[in-house]
């Protein structure tokens, strides 16, 4: 299935250029959609297989779903999260896309849904992209996120994986996520869990989203951006953020982050900064690290950096550590010279103004 095989339906209301201008010049993050949408639809049973078909770009418009739609029951729900970029020449590339089609693979398998084939997934994007490439925003760290997302539709009240299922695509232009790249204070939730083991925390699915969402309330109270997840039956195992992986540098250059056990979600961009620091004779070690060890290298200054990643922020400098009891300082270099190395390299690729030594990026346009 490529682009072209995309039967297209046009917007008869599509957003002026005066007011996508205004958009545009302050496009927040998910705040506004683009005028289209791509979807493609599967029917089949997902023990002997079934076909995907119905490809097409059609109008933004709400979806009409029956009460009793399965999705809404038993949350067989995934998605993912990419960007496409405008670089300076005018042309449209996107990051890394063929690494989003493959966890989206994993995730549908973890909530028994159908398996999406990546070219379906990458031809997709590319059709919505090219379509509505004129919501690709052009001023310093902006982008169009791009939002792929399956669901399954099947009117059933039985418990059994899904026999129809829907997958869509829809965009919004964005802006940096925190705003300037300033160290953000974390607050560490000790009375919830993201994810268990043998559960979901690997996929990028709602319901670990939804699980992120109190706890989210109780560091806003704080004073904090994000939250910190850890396991507390391992001596409380650092995790993840509720939507972001974590890196922590040391006093000799090794770049330290959380060893994926099944219930942190691998990260496009920690995997992304992983290649980019090995390239760069950076040693880096993904292993437990407790939040003892935490305090301990802060407080003897072994930890120097510390920073959080994901494709909304890309690379955020993490503050202080606040929790109940009290707070683990920021590091002694708050956005240090590996962290504004790494920001720098990884933008600067998406963007265009470093070489893709990777082959990370796939142009559209």
């Amino acid at each position: 299935m490529r682009t072209s095989s995309f039967t297209i339906t046009e917007n008869q209301y599509p957003t002026s250029s005066e007011r996508l201008a205004e958009i545009l010049a302050a496009p927040g993050f998910g705040e506004f959609t683009t005028d289209h949408v791509a979807k493609v639809e599967w029917t089949g049973d997902y023990s002997t297989g079934g076909e995907w078909d119905h490809a097409r770009i059609e109008p933004y418009a709400p979806l009409s779903l029956d009460p009793a739609t399965s999705v809404f029951h038993y949350g067989q729900e995934v998605f993912e999260g990419l960007k496409a970029y405008r670089h300076q020449d005018g042309s449209v590339w996107l990051f890394r896309p063929e690494a989003n089609a493959e966890r989206f693979r994993r995730s549908a398998k973890r909530l028994a849904l159908p398996e999406l084939p990546t070219e379906i997934f990458i031809d997709a994007v590319h059709a919505l992209v090219e379509k509505d490439s004129r919501w690709i925003p052009e001023g310093e760290g902006t982008s169009l996120y791009i939002r792929p997302f399956m669901i399954a539709t099947e009117k059933f009240l039985g418990v059994r994986p899904t026999r129809e299922a829907l997958f869509e695509v829809i965009a919004s232009p964005a802006a940096n996520y925190f705003g300037s790249p300033e160290p953000v204070d974390i607050w560490w939730s000790q009375n919830y869990a993201r994810a268990g083991q043998g559960g979901t925390g690997a996929a990028k699915c709602g319901g670990n989203y939804a699980a992120s969402l109190l706890p989210q309330l109780e560091g806003e109270a704080k004073g904090c951006k994000q939250v910190m997840f850890t396991d507390e039956h391992r001596d409380h195992t650092v995790e993840e953020l509720g939507g972001m992986n974590v890196f922590f540098v040391l006093k000799d250059g090794t770049l330290v982050t959380p060893k994926l056990t099944g219930t942190i979600l691998e990260g496009v961009t920690r995997k992304s900064i992983v290649e980019l620091a090995q390239e760069n004779g950076m040693k880096v070690v993904e292993k437990t690290i407790t939040v003892d060890e935490w305090q301990a290298g802060i407080a003897q200054d072994e930890i120097t950096e510390i920073f959080a990643c994901g494709t909304a922020a890309v690379i955020a400098p993490m503050g202080r550590l606040l929790y109940e009891d009290g707070e683990i300082p920021a590091a002694s270099q708050t956005n240090g010279e590996v962290t504004q190395w790494l920001r720098t390299q990884l933008t600067g690729i998406q963007t265009g103004r470093v070489e893709d030594r990777f082959g990370w990026m796939t142009r559209v346009i």
